[in-house]
């Protein structure tokens, strides 16, 4: 099976804060099936460690107020191309990131509220047919086979 992941999951030091959110389920996924890695925002042009970002009102906004929603969206693109050329049958992104997070992202206010919404880059894979995974829905199931 072909699985894109969320590069941070893999251990890679691209997070914000220029560590990772390297998780077991996902190290053990990797090693029984090929694994594409991604960063939207490395891919977008940002840097590592980063100001932490946001939607606030439909526009990614870095925490000291700058706006990034041009390189948000720039990696968002870029995914959805490195989808379409390798058609990963499961995708798994980082949960709650204005970029990655499939079912929940921070509501733009830096409070640590969550909405009901996805990230750019989850919500322009799904709204290309690609099946998207919350990293919490992973890590929710006992027994999962992709």
């Amino acid at each position: 099976m072909k699985i894109m992941v969320s590069a941070c999951l893999a251990g890679e030091n691209c997070k914000y804060n220029g560590g990772n959110n390297r998780n077991e389920k996902v190290i053990q996924l990797m090693t029984d099936n090929d694994v594409i890695t991604i960063c939207p925002e490395q891919l977008g042009g940002l840097k590592t460690p980063r100001v932490p970002s946001e939607i606030v009102e439909g526009v990614v906004t870095a925490k000291d107020g700058s706006v990034v929603d041009k390189e948000f969206r720039a990696g968002a693109a870029k995914c959805l191309e490195i989808a379409k050329r390798e058609q990963p049958d499961l995708i798994i992104l980082q949960s709650r990131s204005p970029s990655c997070g499939v079912k929940q992202r921070y509501d733009g206010t830096f409070s640590g509220k969550l909405v009901n919404q996805p990230g750019v880059t989850a919500e322009l894979l799904m709204k290309n047919g690609f099946r998207c995974l919350d990293l919490e829905d992973l890590s929710d199931r006992r027994e999962h086979r992709p």
